[in-house]
């Protein structure tokens, strides 16, 4: 199926990039994407998926909006206040694209609701904010070959994992972080975080999950990304299996 007249005038910037095209651009609009947790990470993330043509967009978040998140959180405002996020982001991204489609899961994913919440999607963008719970979102990518991109935040410092377990031997998050650490929450109120650091982890997210829909062939998938805001540094680490970790999937 080609693209449509609308569709073309819309992402000419894209399609003009010999890299994307028309082809690339239609496997832009054609995947799923499930975005887990709408805060400093999946703000942005959602934001610029939206605008980069994901016509099809899921999101999971149980919170409401406090006025504490609007310095790093930026699909919200001071009316949103005390209003759930996920209602919130669906109203922001249909002003970006008002054929997209999203689905909202306004509960906590967990372990008896993360199959039926995720199956449709083929990229899993994380960006909760405790270890128990990325965990949990990578054991269930890893057995279902989705591709994961997940996203950590804390003062000054961000990491960003990039899993494909569409590919043999991708190395997972548990090879990094084989239990849930007893400091299980990131938590930026009591720990403090810059706000900018959202934005340029989030956005990193975004842009590597299109290089992973694109099929780039320097995929650094496997590695991890460490962004140092204060210093304005990032170094990426290769990151090695570990075959044990697969013991510990369930």
């Amino acid at each position: 199926m080609k693209l449509s007249y609308d569709n073309v005038k819309r992402y000419i910037a894209h399609i003009n990039l010999k890299k994307v095209g028309s082809f690339g651009q239609k496997k832009i609009i054609d995947t799923k994407v499930l975005i887990i947790g709408v805060g400093g990470l999946g703000s942005p993330v959602a934001l610029y998926l939206a605008s980069s043509g994901i016509n099809n967009i899921g999101i999971v978040d149980h919170d409401k909006i406090d006025i504490s998140n609007l310095h790093r959180q930026i699909l919200f405002n001071e009316e949103d206040v005390n209003k759930f996020k996920v209602d919130t982001a669906e109203k922001r991204l249909k002003k970006i694209n008002s054929k997209i489609k999203i689905k909202k899961f306004k509960i906590k994913i967990n372990n008896n609701n993360i199959n039926k919440i995720a199956k449709g999607y083929d990229l899993i963008i994380d960006g909760t904010d405790n270890f128990k719970t990325k965990l949990l979102i990578n054991d269930y990518s890893y057995k279902n070959k989705k591709i994961l991109i997940c996203g950590a935040i804390s003062k000054f410092d961000g990491h960003v994992f990039i899993f494909n377990f569409k590919k043999k031997n991708s190395p997972c998050l548990r090879c990094f972080m084989p239990e849930i650490p007893d400091a299980d929450m990131l938590d930026c109120q009591s720990e403090g975080i810059l706000s900018t650091l959202a934005g340029m982890v989030g956005t990193i997210m975004a842009n590597e999950a299109i290089r992973e829909i694109l099929n780039f062939e320097n995929s650094i998938c496997g590695n991890i990304l460490i962004i140092n805001a204060e210093n304005l540094l990032i170094k990426k680490i290769k990151l090695n299996k570990n075959k044990n970790c697969i013991k510990k999937i369930k």
